[in-house]
């Protein structure tokens, strides 16, 4: 169920690209847990007869980093190889995840069971006029149309009750919402531990490596973003939550790598305790920077500043986890939609800092 730190590790990864007219930024972080066992992988233009299609994932592994890693690197490949991809990319998507799954197992550190990892999957595959987007395990991908998070993915949980029909059909139990009582998500990549019922197709196994799989027309004027994330950003935020938030961001800035690092900064400061993954794909008719928002932003942090500064002023030594409590239960206008106070922490610590150099390492509580 994983181990944590005594502080979170909060240094990023970061990738930011374009092509086929979307735009793209990507920022993962390990934050409390002991591993970083999360990938991703984010490509615009799949080759010569695919060149105006765009592939971007999101991998959230447990037990171990091996399978998540490994899918970051074949998934695309084994999907666009298969045979049906040319003629109905939606049982090309499925037989891809199948057909990578069934060829993970041969791995050696996989195969002697030395190494018994699985991941989560969600992935996009963009066209020109569509968006596919497959989902196996309980990453997520939303959609927003119009500033309304149109589409998500349904997460992959033990209850649900065709997830748990499957499981109790193969001989499992689901007990404290997970399969036999140990894993969260009922369908993944790899756990092969848990894919040797006989008799039973890769499909009817405690968990499955088949993913489901949607299809939306684009809207070239509604369209705005596509995220995917783990479960450390859903944990915390929804997905109305999320697309607020974005959107926000957005109304300040066109640097997606700095609004994926501000979304998995959010939701660690809301209380995740996991790794912490974030692709933003933006769309063609994305909301562009307004100097209106920027003007209220920066209301917003004079604002907050000349409070710190009163606080700080009133009370020798005050302790920055007592200044941001005193803030969070103060009721102040203008904060980001959807992230709240948390998202203007890093704000708040850099003004706290600056006040008091001396007591710049309490922004954790012991």
């Amino acid at each position: 169920m994983g181990s944590f730190l005594d502080k979170p590790k909060t240094e990023k990864h970061n990738e930011h690209g374009c092509g086929n007219g979307l735009r793209y930024g990507v920022a993962s972080m390990q934050g409390w847990r002991v591993e970083m066992e999360d990938a991703h992988c984010a490509v615009t233009g799949l080759g010569e007869e695919l060149k105006d299609w765009s592939f971007f994932a999101v991998f959230d592994g447990h037990a171990g980093a091996r399978v998540s890693a490994h899918c970051a690197d074949h998934l695309l490949e084994c999907i666009v190889q298969t045979e049906e991809f040319r003629h109905d990319v939606i049982k090309g998507i499925r037989s891809g995840f199948l057909h990578l799954d069934d060829r993970m197992r041969e791995l050696p550190e996989l195969a002697s069971g030395e190494d018994k990892s699985g991941s989560t999957a969600v992935c996009a595959l963009v066209s020109p006029r569509q968006v596919y987007v497959a989902n196996c395990g309980d990453s997520r991908a939303v959609l927003c149309r119009s500033g309304e998070p149109v589409f998500a993915t349904l997460d992959h949980k033990p209850v649900l009750p065709s997830e748990k029909e499957r499981i109790l059909r193969a001989g499992g139990s689901v007990m404290v919402q997970r399969v036999n009582g140990s894993l969260a998500v009922s369908r993944a990549l790899g756990d092969y531990e848990y894919k040797n019922v006989e008799g039973r197709g890769p499909c009817e196994q405690l968990v499955s490596p088949e993913p489901e799989v949607f299809v939306m027309d684009r809207d070239e004027e509604r369209d705005e973003f596509l995220v995917l994330a783990c479960d450390g950003v859903w944990d915390v935020m929804s997905n109305e939550d999320l697309c607020d938030f974005v959107r926000s961001r957005l109304a300040l800035t066109n640097d997606l790598e700095n609004i994926a690092n501000q979304v998995i900064d959010t939701c660690l400061y809301k209380g995740s305790r996991d790794n912490l993954s974030f692709v933003l794909v933006t769309f063609p008719g994305v909301p562009q920077p307004s100097s209106e928002a920027i003007q209220q932003e920066a209301e917003l942090e004079a604002s907050l500043e000349r409070r710190i500064t009163e606080m700080v002023r009133q009370a020798d030594g005050l302790r920055f986890v007592h200044v941001f409590q005193t803030l969070a239960d103060e009721d102040i206008p203008g904060l980001p939609p959807g992230g709240g106070l948390s998202a203007k922490r890093n704000f708040i610590e850099s003004i706290y800092k600056k006040l008091c150099p001396n007591q710049a390492d309490s922004n954790w509580p012991e």
